[in-house]
């Protein structure tokens, strides 16, 4: 059996183990109380999307896995840092090896898991995938005005999805719209010092409204209203310079 149809079985039996199954987009139908939701293979809309974009929906959900996993909540960590080499995402995937994308520290993160090994052992791989994700990032350049602002839309979107009347009805899709805020926040530091400075504070009153020890599936979320309000302030900030 070669190490790809080692991962594939990984993949299969993380699927059938978690309470939590693979994480979604902000285009799912309305998930069950307390389930991530699938995105569909070859999706459309992801195929579309700028490379960029893509890029940054990738990080955003391995921004979420790896937060969980050093809050000491792996199994809800596991979906989203699966996220870049599950089939289920391929879609967001094309064309991005040219941009310096490896999937072996993604594999080994998955191997890993799979085998329950300690945290130690794990933390370096996590370190590695990571450091990959940010050479692709780097790679992929785009607008960050452009990239911040499909970020605030799809955070909205999908924490819509994940919280309800105050309860977080749909795990994955409330951690996925944390990692979007962070990464979001990470692209504002290419953006002109004009913008920078206002729009990084908003950013960062943005993930404040996270628990400080991460997106857990038994946090207390503020409303969806509160969301959507700091993300106009955000994009008011990235106005203020046009």
């Amino acid at each position: 059996m070669t190490f790809r149809d080692t991962r594939s079985t990984i993949l299969v039996s993380l699927a059938m183990g978690l309470t939590l199954s693979a994480c979604g987009s902000a285009t799912n139908p309305e998930p069950d109380d307390n389930q991530m939701t699938a995105e569909p293979a070859g999706d459309d809309t992801m195929a579309t999307l700028p490379v960029p974009h893509r890029v940054a929906f990738m990080a955003g959900h391995v921004t979420a896995g790896l937060a969980l996993y050093r809050a000491g909540a792996a199994s809800e960590a596991s979906p989203h840092l699966l996220h870049p080499v599950s089939e289920t995402h391929a879609a967001e995937r094309v064309g991005i090896d040219a941009l310096g994308f490896d999937a072996a520290p993604f594999e080994a993160v998955s191997a890993a898991l799979e085998e329950n090994r300690p945290a130690a052992e794990v933390e370096p791989m996590l370190q590695a995938a990571e450091a990959n994700l940010t050479l692709v990032r780097r790679n992929a350049g785009g607008d960050p005005k452009n990239i911040i602002d499909y970020l605030m839309d799809t955070t909205d979107e999908e924490y819509a999805i994940g919280v309800r009347d105050g309860v977080v009805t749909d795990a994955g899709e409330y951690q996925d719209a944390y990692g979007f805020a962070v990464v979001a926040l990470e692209t504002a530091q290419s953006l002109p010092d004009a913008t920078r400075s206002g729009t990084e504070g908003e950013l960062r009153a943005l993930v404040d409204l996270w628990p400080a020890g991460g997106p857990l599936a038994a946090s207390k979320p503020p409303s969806n209203s509160a969301v959507t309000a700091q993300t106009a302030r955000v994009r008011a900030a990235l106005a203020e310079s046009n």
